[in-house]
């Protein structure tokens, strides 16, 4: 499979649809992640109560690979629990990089990413947006344990 093969009509179609969203407010959580191989970018804003994410923001600047992997989380985040959302990162990260399944049931769309397994320099910019949504979760968990301490 060559490198172009990995930009099915499906990807193209998601990137093409990445919802735009308004910055919060007041965020819960932020977090930004860069890709140092390919520059692509994701900021990311949470509104968490009962640890589900009730709103979400995000910026980004990525490749059609890093913006297909933000438009599914953007279309699915609203709801997920905070357990959820990690447990996806790491079905995305054993997808890539072990060979195992791809997420199912309202995260079934990143199946359509599983081609990227092959490509290596890839897997960093079509994994930003887990990164980041997982990095201001672990920042809110932080903040919350200082305040009850």
């Amino acid at each position: 499979m060559s490198i172009n093969q990995i930009y099915s009509d499906r990807i193209l179609e998601l990137a093409g649809n990445l919802p735009q969203t308004t910055p919060l407010v007041a965020p819960d959580a932020e977090a930004r992640r860069v890709s140092r191989i390919c520059g692509s970018s994701i900021d990311v804003q949470l509104a968490i109560e009962n640890d589900h994410i009730v709103d979400y923001a995000h910026e980004v600047n990525a490749c059609a690979l890093g913006q297909t992997s933000a438009s599914i989380v953007a279309q699915q985040i609203i709801g997920s629990s905070i357990d959820e959302l990690r447990a996806v990162r790491t079905q995305m990260i054993a997808m890539l990089k072990e060979d195992g399944p791809p997420p199912t049931e309202k995260w079934e769309d990143l199946k359509y990413l599983e081609p990227v397994k092959d490509y290596k320099p890839r897997h960093t910019s079509t994994l930003l947006v887990f990164e980041a949504v997982v990095d201001a979760i672990d920042q809110y968990e932080a903040q919350q344990k200082e305040r009850v301490v």
